[in-house]
């Protein structure tokens, strides 16, 4: 969708910016731009939309180079999300939602109705925000009517510019979610700058660091965190970036062990009897189907009755495919020693620290091997 090809961008004076790039992004992908101020990044994003004019090489979008294309309607085929939003303060927040589909000939009405499809897609109920005026919203209310502004021709790329920075930490978190919620349902093909490792990590498909005015690393945020390409490289993700990683490792059932299990509907005696016999002192308590109903403990099961009957509900759990960081996050808020891992209601294991230490080691050779994690061979200090 979107090809550098030996791009340099060069000033008067001297000074390069950028310096032979070249790299694609995939039709849908979001890669995220990232380094130290003056690195080049919002360079590179400038020319795909010729705000900046490249000293030489091509860049291509959508098979199209687009330094033979009208500038106006290159951008208006293109969304633009800036860090200052620049919404105008005289129009109401649906029209300054609708303002590109008006300026490429829309009719009012359709264009109105497309400004409220998009503002209730980023969270903003179109009857109640729609007739304010920018000075009456929050600034992560203003920055989701930015993004929304960018979506309303349906442009098949967007350009962000830090477009979370401008916002305290916790409503960057939000919009942060928001966004990846809402790229979910849309699928744009989009270059996000930040100078934030952890934003970029979080939202990037892929990653691209900046040393200067070159990219160091083009690569996926495991491989980034996990096997850096130069020293640079890992300096600027970190020290920690072992921990940066578990946000970007999904639970999978193979990380998972099984503990012992009791039935919902068991009596109570019985299923005491057998877990004393497997030397358990606790077991999850399942439905015939499978699904969860919480735990217990094997003293619990002294008094008459199911096993139903003396369950505990179980709070620390996460859904596979959660990051390893969440589950970590549970074990921690709940001083767990494991988390319970469910496919909907239906109970698939228990996720422990030494197994979530597995995933992440796992996660890092399969990268590094180019295969699935389940193929990876692993020795523990424990197995020693």
């Amino acid at each position: 969708m979107i090809r550098f090809e030996d791009v340099t961008k060069r000033y008067p004076d001297g000074t390069t910016a950028v310096d032979g790039l070249s790299f694609e992004v995939a039709e849908g992908e979001l890669v995220t731009l990232v380094g130290p101020s003056g690195c080049g990044k919002t360079t590179t994003m400038m020319m795909v939309n010729r705000l900046i004019e490249p000293t030489s090489g091509r860049i291509v979008v959508d098979g199209e180079d687009v330094a033979s294309v009208d500038p106006v309607r290159l951008r208006r085929r293109i969304g633009y999300v800036i860090q200052q939003v620049g919404l105008f303060p005289h129009r109401t927040v649906l029209d300054n939602t609708a303002t590109v589909p008006a300026l490429i000939g829309w009719k009012r009405s359709r264009a109105r109705e497309r400004a409220a499809e998009l503002l209730d897609l980023v969270g903003l109920d179109p009857a109640q925000f729609g007739p304010r005026y920018p000075d009456q919203l929050s600034g992560g209310q203003r920055q989701r009517v930015g993004v929304a502004r960018a979506l309303a021709a349906d442009p098949p790329v967007l350009l962000m510019d830090e477009p979370f920075g401008a916002v305290d930490p916790v409503v960057r978190a939000q919009l942060q979610d928001e966004f990846l919620r809402m790229q979910a349902a849309v699928r744009k093909t989009v270059l996000l700058v930040t100078h934030d490792i952890e934003e970029a990590v979080r939202l990037g498909d892929r990653i691209a660091v900046y040393g200067e005015g070159r990219i160091e690393q083009y690569d996926t945020p495991g491989a980034v965190l996990g096997s850096p390409a130069t020293p640079y490289v890992a300096s600027f993700v970190g020290a920690d970036r072992g921990l940066k990683r578990l946000s970007v490792t999904e639970i999978e059932p193979g990380d998972l062990e099984q503990p012992p299990v009791a039935r919902l509907d068991q009596p109570a005696g019985r299923a005491a009897a057998e877990l004393r016999a497997q030397g358990a002192r606790w077991a999850v308590v399942l439905d015939d189907e499978g699904e969860l109903h919480g735990w217990v403990g094997v003293d619990d099961l002294a008094a008459d009755g199911a096993v139903g009957a003396h369950a505990r509900r179980m709070k620390a759990w996460v859904p596979v495919g959660a990051p390893l960081k969440q589950a970590f996050g549970v074990m921690l808020q709940h001083d767990a020693g494991w988390v319970a891992v469910l496919d909907g209601a239906r109970f698939l294991g228990v996720l422990t620290p030494a197994k979530l230490h597995e995933a992440l080691r796992r996660s890092v050779d399969a990268d590094a091997l180019g295969v699935p994690r389940d193929e990876v061979p692993f020795d523990s200090v424990a197995d020693a």
